[in-house]
């Protein structure tokens, strides 16, 4: 079989053109199909694909534009090259934006479309080369759902990989927002509990009342309003795994219950007096010092120790920069692919200021600004340039505001920049700390301290009082 240089499918219902392209781009080592109508080119790439489409726009029946969304639909990735009459470049303008490559004008010069065709064939090529690339990267340098290149995410795969098999109690550690929950999942996938339920629980989301009963279930009439007997967590995760999130939170009596769940592995409803017995792994996550918690007395010396068999530290995203475009790449292409946005594309100056960016709020802000560019992308919008980043995103990380000058008086101080974000997004807000922190993509705690040093040195308090009771 001869090697070509690639496979081409020609559409167009003048037989004149047709018979013209096709001889034309036989001559250049390019293996031919051509049809008159879109219909049968269809048809013929449903079973066969192509790496290049060209077609006319104006055809009776289905034009080419149709046959360009239909196309696409099937290979999101195919080269499509279209021909529009003189004058009727508008046309081909709308095919670029449902995602053409390029467009020539009739009459077509052959030695133009040639090299136009040369090129196209080219960038599909460097572009399937390049996602093989970083699907091997990504298989490489992962571990289910979790991706790290760097040497910090390359000693926690690595870890993950080796205690997932087993049953030991994981303590995971690290700051909000990076994929602790994830990672626990993870573990929990590829271990042989992975037919069996993977439950969450946030120990600091529940009120230690309810807590109780949620852990570990309650009788009929243990309490006002238990009308019947519930199962808790533990019990629903009988052979499988239960992730305590924020287990810092978790109050000092329930604690002791804990203990004995990992030390006898049965526990007793609250209200109940049958021991019940249960075969569940215990994944826990803390993002503050569990350690100074129990010399301090609000947190159990002997179920730290217990938890603490195997420890992973997760390192905040700004320690482990080469894992931004990986992480990049993997967000925006499941966003895309959930908002049926195939030919969306980030601008090289968007990449390079995610990559320098600061990421307080760690994985989970990276994760929720991608998208956010997806979902509030203009349907005719084919690259995401700097001007469509959130005000509030480019003010923190000191990129210049749409339509903006820099001012005159030279560049700010990163501090004053991340502060007038940080007061302009609580205006927004009417003072709400909490809503404020989700729009930034930073913890709670983070804005608190952050407002706390503004009230220190300028002595007016930021935020509303009912946030101030809730995380002071």
């Amino acid at each position: 079989m001869v090697e070509t240089k690639g496979h081409i499918v020609v559409i167009d219902d003048d037989e004149g053109n047709r018979r013209g392209i096709e001889m034309a781009l036989r001559k250049d080592g390019y293996s031919v199909v051509a049809f008159p109508t879109g219909p049968q080119a269809i048809d013929y790439l449903k079973g066969s694909g192509c790496d290049l489409l060209v077609t006319d726009l104006r055809m009776p029946g289905m034009d080419g534009l149709e046959v360009l969304k239909l196309a696409k639909s099937m290979d999101p990735g195919l080269a499509v090259l279209v021909i529009t009459g003189f004058g009727s470049v508008e046309s081909a303008v709308d095919a670029m934006k449902h995602g053409a490559d390029d467009y020539l004008q009739k009459p077509v010069n052959l030695v133009e479309l040639r090299k136009r065709v040369a090129a196209a064939v080219e960038k599909r090529r460097l572009a399937q080369e390049v996602r093989q690339l970083r699907e091997r990267l990504e298989e490489k340098f992962s571990f289910g759902t979790i991706v790290g290149a760097s040497k910090a995410m390359q000693q926690v795969l690595h870890q993950l990989a080796l205690v997932a098999p087993t049953r030991s109690s994981v303590l995971i550690v690290g700051e909000s927002g990076t994929g602790k929950e994830l990672i626990a999942n993870a573990l929990h996938q590829n271990s042989p509990r992975k037919e069996s339920r993977f439950l969450p629980i946030n120990c600091a989301a529940i009120p230690s009342d309810i807590l109780e009963s949620e852990l570990f279930g309650h009788e009929r009439g243990a309490f006002t309003g238990a009308v019947q007997r519930k199962q808790g967590k533990f019990e629903l995760a009988d052979r499988g795994t239960l992730f305590l999130d924020e287990i810092g939170e978790l109050p000092l009596h329930l604690q002791a219950k804990l203990l004995r769940v990992l030390e006898d592995r049965s526990f007793m409803r609250v209200g109940g007096t049958e021991t019940i017995t249960v075969d569940v792994r215990i994944i826990a996550a803390t993002n503050s010092d569990l350690a100074a918690k129990v010399a301090a007395g609000a947190f159990r010396g002997d179920l730290y120790y217990r938890l603490k068999v195997v420890t992973i530290l997760v390192p905040l995203l700004r320690e482990r920069r080469e894992d931004i475009p990986l992480l990049t790449h993997r967000f925006f292409e499941m966003f895309k692919k959930e908002n049926n946005r195939p030919f969306l594309e980030l601008s090289p100056e968007v990449l390079e200021a995610l990559n320098q960016a600061r990421w307080e709020g760690n994985v989970r802000e990276l994760r929720n600004l991608l998208e956010s560019l997806v979902v509030l992308a203009d349907s005719s919008t084919r690259v995401i340039t700097l001007e469509h980043l959130p005000e509030t995103f480019r003010y923190s990380q000191a990129l210049p505001a749409a339509s903006s000058v820099a001012p005159a008086g030279g560049a700010r101080r990163m501090e004053d920049i991340e502060k007038e974000a940080i007061l302009r997004t609580l205006q927004q807000t009417g003072g709400n700390r909490t809503r404020a922190a989700e729009i930034l993509g930073i913890g709670l705690r983070t804005l608190q301290r952050k407002l706390r040093d503004y009230e220190q040195s300028q002595g007016e308090p930021q935020g509303t009082d009912e946030d101030r009771a809730q995380g002071d």
